[in-house]
């Protein structure tokens, strides 16, 4: 098998280029309201693009172990809107006002529009997943939405909290961000009838894809380039977020350095970023973080090697390396 490119998922995803646009058909039929601000502001974060990582996981597992139907779609697509609801939500808590390079849907919309949009997304979702009649698949997400939801909670418990430790952190990784990708897999291990052993697999693959994904955001937060990841640079900061950079500066920067982040976070002052940023990059914080990031990713690709060899699993591999390579 080819070694996996990490420049891009693009390679990644051309396997599933005709799954994708049913998928985004799907998308587009499943948000029309009869109320056009719902309609209006769904639109409006779908059309924003993304990587679209979390269908696609979906769709790969699901053809990785042999599936021949169109109710992947149909999951790919609740996965999505799942996500989407999060991103709605988020981006009201956090009072972020750009997300993939675009207003947020908060800021354009109102916030109290944002949350109840969110609210629809969510429900909508499960209108969709009702409709496959597997009581399983409802279980798997039902579940990932009530840990998604606890994620977010531990999240804002941790805001402004310089105490926060590395396993703190960790579990809203793996609550908030980890859990739909893991959800995202199981589906398609189970629609496709792979063994439990393979589901079991699967589940740990995009638990820790969607780990080194979210540590390279952290990463990027502090060291990417705000065209390219779509956001401000330095939000974290800003909104008092104690991420896994700063907790290692914390535990291993100078004194000095430790009493001015705890400060930053504490305040959520972003009037001190290029001190904590040069602060952060001498301490080696980033590499720290990087280093966990490749370790998840690496988790990700042993947790697969049961799969059958084919296009499918080498994309799934590629995802695993792009998770840690890439640079938005």
């Amino acid at each position: 098998m080819s070694a996996p490119n990490p420049a891009s998922p693009t390679l990644s995803l051309a396997v599933i280029a005709a799954d994708m646009k049913a998928v985004d058909d799907t998308i587009r039929a499943q948000l029309f309201s009869d109320v056009p601000l719902v309609s209006q502001i769904a639109d409006y974060i779908i059309s924003a693009g993304g990587k679209r990582i979390r269908p696609a996981l979906v769709l790969l597992m699901a053809n990785a172990w042999g599936y021949r139907g169109n109710d992947h779609h149909k999951l790919a697509a609740v996965i999505e809107f799942i996500h989407t609801a999060t991103l709605l939500h988020d981006d009201v808590v956090d009072e972020s006002e750009l997300r993939r390079g675009r207003q947020t849907a908060n800021s354009l919309f109102g916030n109290a529009a944002s949350v109840l949009v969110g609210d629809f997304v969510y429900s909508r979702a499960f209108q969709m997943m009702v409709s496959v009649n597997s009581m399983r698949i409802m279980q798997i997400l039902a579940d990932a939405t009530n840990v998604i939801a606890e994620g977010e909670v531990l999240q804002l418990m941790n805001m402004h909290d310089p105490d926060v430790t590395e396993e703190r952190y960790l579990q809203v990784i793996r609550s908030k961000t980890a859990k739909l990708f893991e959800a995202g897999t199981e589906l398609g291990c189970l629609i496709a009838g792979a063994p439990e052993t393979a589901i079991a697999a699967a589940a740990e693959y995009g638990r820790s894809l969607g780990t080194a994904f979210q540590l390279i955001d952290d990463v990027l937060d502090y060291s990417g380039n705000q065209a390219d990841i779509g956001k401000n640079v330095g939000d974290d900061l800003r909104e008092g977020k104690p991420t896994l950079p700063l907790i290692y500066l914390l535990q291993n920067g100078t004194e000095q350095q430790r009493e001015l982040v705890r400060n930053c976070i504490a305040n959520g002052d972003e009037l001190h970023f290029d001190e904590i940023l040069s602060a952060i990059t001498q301490s080696g914080a980033l590499e720290y973080t990087r280093q966990k990031a490749v370790a998840a990713s690496q988790r990700a690709t042993e947790a697969i090697n049961s799969i059958p060899d084919g296009p499918n699993k080498a994309a799934l591999l590629e995802l695993a390396a792009f998770a840690v390579s890439r640079t938005h």
